[in-house]
């Protein structure tokens, strides 16, 4: 390796053992006091729940594991929105898991909690994925109710969820394994099978100390709403269970016996190494924004054999756009190439901005992909539309809605990794998170806003000092610089891929050695989902 590519490696090992060590964090959730307090409840973890659940040595996927971060600090944080949610394998059958992390604020629910819930119920439905909750929740988190529940996407929203869920034939198995209060019992009830485990989990509409309050009838939370109380007396829950394993080994056989139902039919064959090694993926992937690069090189370093079927290889060139496998699933690829590139004519285009040519491409592509039933991969490494008097006359603005109509209304799978830029209109056209992909993550890599850090910083200067100057202030060099300084800073904070993930603009940011596992297991996913809707651009200007 020469001292360059070393350099940029080692730079790039950089930016990963610090997502290493944020996700470190992460799953120390409340901290290693608050775990002890757990274990010595006789309890286990959320995550070591999950652990302990899935199959031995299978894949477990994890959805908004930076969900919340860095938010909440009055509040003493909220790591990972005090849920851990993904998607797993138990008893051989493919499942998303929802598990309340009782050692962040005893489980209760926050804003975000609530959205990342919503994720997770969300990627169930739209594959048709069984659902397990591992209850153990304190429920709304009051001082915050005004922001979690009167409205549609708020809390009550999982048990209409839960309610379309049942109607569409979607399995759904609730443990309750710890509290379980007032609205939130509704959740594990409104499942297929509710059990509980004895002593430590209890469900009830209101607490002791409420009933008290309420009523004057003074009970113990046990003889309230325990284990015996509802599996011999009132019968909302159906098996009680001594200690977690036993109840999670019980989750185990249900699956066990679950009947198949039909798939979607994504075609699959044996899988075959990617064209090349993970290290050199992240030799070849600039750190430098400006630099270009060759997409299609990442692209081999993603696929089965390295093997990219292109369309219209020679015809608006600054998207890519082919056939390839992941794992042996076939995926119609639509990715960015950033590399400034040649036309037919001797035009020079700029690498990361869709041209009229290329969103046009695009459009025809995922036409194709539809018609031929083939999940659709987004890489996006995106600086935005083409501008100016050429493009605006040659009908880019036509051109990119023909694209983002094609796109929106593509009914086979869409899947989107973020790797560079993702900026303005372009984050839209390459399938960002407003345009529904069934899975979206980010490199470490990644940037997402309205438009660079240089630029935006520069636009909100302006903005600043002729605001400054309608009052009479005028501003020296050194003050400009200074406010520059600082409207940087804080944007470009907000164009980490952290903020995006604190607030599941994605669902995740990923080391670019496991973009094929989650390519993979999004398509395996989606695979449960026969597609009924037929592909229909509606009306769109040619």
């Amino acid at each position: 390796m020469n001292p360059s590519a070393e350099k940029q490696t080692q730079t790039f090992k950089s930016l990963l053992q610090t997502l290493t060590e944020k996700y470190e964090l992460v799953k120390l959730g409340g901290g290693p006091k608050r775990i002890q307090s757990e274990h010595e409840k006789g309890k286990l973890t959320a995550r070591e729940r999950i652990s302990y659940l899935i199959d031995k040595d299978s894949d477990f996927l994890e959805v908004g594991a930076f969900a919340a971060d860095g938010m909440y600090k009055e509040e003493g944080g909220c790591p990972s929105a005090g849920v851990v949610t993904g998607i797993g394998y138990v008893s051989g059958r493919m499942c998303v898991i929802v598990a309340n992390d009782a050692t962040v604020k005893a489980g209760a629910w926050f804003p975000m909690t609530a959205k990342k819930n919503l994720r997770a119920q969300e990627i169930a439905m739209e594959n048709h994925l069984p659902v397990i909750y591992l209850v153990d929740s304190a429920g709304v988190y009051l001082p915050m109710q005004n922001e979690i529940f009167p409205d549609k996407e708020h809390f009550g929203r999982q048990f209409r969820n839960n309610a379309k869920m049942s109607s569409m034939g979607i399995v759904q198995v609730a443990a309750i394994m710890g509290s379980c209060v007032a609205g939130g019992a509704y959740l594990p009830i409104m499942s297929d099978e509710a059990m509980i485990v004895d002593k430590t989990g209890s469900i009830f509409l209101a607490g002791s100390f409420l009933v008290k309050a309420a009523i004057g009838e003074t009970i113990d939370n046990e003889t309230l709403g325990g284990a015996t109380t509802h599996c011999e007396i009132s019968g909302v829950t159906d098996n009680k269970y001594a200690n977690d394993p036993e109840c999670l080994d019980a989750i185990r056989k249900i699956f066990a016996k679950l009947g198949a139902n039909p798939n979607a039919g994504f075609d699959r064959i044996e899988s075959k190494d990617p064209g090349i090694s993970g290290e050199k993926l992240l030799e070849i992937f600039p750190m430098d924004r400006a630099k270009p690069y060759e997409m299609r090189e990442i692209i081999a370093g993603l696929v089965d054999g390295g093997e990219l079927d292109e369309y219209k290889k020679d015809y608006g060139k600054t998207l890519i756009c082919g056939t390839a496998r992941v794992n042996g699933w076939a995926v119609g690829i639509v990715a960015n190439q950033r590399k400034i590139v040649k036309t037919a004519k001797g035009e020079m285009q700029m690498g990361g901005v869709i041209y009229s040519d290329s969103a046009d491409k695009a459009a025809r592509f995922i036409m194709n992909c539809n018609q031929r039933k083939i999940p659709l991969v987004f890489l996006q490494d995106v600086s935005g539309f083409m501008v100016g008097s050429k493009a605006e006359h040659g009908g880019i603005i036509k051109d990119g809605a023909k694209m983002v109509n094609a796109m929106a209304n593509s009914v086979v799978p869409k899947f989107t990794i973020l790797v560079g830029n993702s900026y303005g209109a372009g984050n839209y056209a390459m399938c960002g998170k407003a345009y529904d992909p069934r899975l979206i993550y980010s490199w470490p890599t990644a940037q997402m806003a309205v438009m660079s850090g240089a630029s935006a910083a520069k636009t909100l200067l302006q903005i600043k000092i002729a605001s400054l100057k309608k009052t009479g202030k005028e501003i020296s060099p050194e003050e400009e610089n200074q406010l520059l300084e600082e409207i940087t800073s804080k944007y470009n904070e907000e164009l980490s891929p952290y903020y995006a993930a604190s607030r599941l603009w994605v669902d995740g940011v990923i080391d670019p050695r496991e973009t094929r596992k989650v390519i993979s297991m999004g398509i395996e996913a989606a695979n449960h989902a026969p597609i009924t809707e037929r592909f229909n651009v509606g009306v769109i200007q040619t």
